[in-house]
């Protein structure tokens, strides 16, 4: 009895499957779609908001190194903050570079 339920329900599924298989695929799902524009939309505010945010950090770390006035402390977190705004600001330009190739590949 259990063979012939399972077997009625593959059964199903396949008649199911194959009967609606032209109505619920597309070429452009609206959901790919809508969440393409989504994601091309936030790339494009991180590489806007990034650019101003890179330079406040490198001029506060310069400001940080001048007006150190022979601390230590001071001088090593002024360099540790321009060091790593520099290599953020590079990690997302790279990024961007490397999504814009492989949007170039796919199209």
């Amino acid at each position: 009895m259990k063979k012939t339920k399972l077997l009625f329900s593959i059964l199903l599924f396949f008649i199911f499957l194959f009967t609606f298989a032209n109505c619920s695929f597309a070429a452009y799902p609206k959901l790919v779609t809508t969440l393409n524009s989504a994601f091309e939309k936030i790339e494009s505010w991180i590489i806007k908001i990034s650019t101003p945010a890179a330079a406040i950090a490198v001029g506060s770390g310069i400001l940080m190194k001048k007006f150190s006035f022979g601390d230590e402390e001071r001088i090593r977190t002024g360099k540790r903050l321009i060091r790593g705004s520099l290599f953020s600001y590079a990690f997302i330009l790279c990024i961007d570079l490397i999504l814009s190739t492989i949007n170039s590949l796919l199209s």
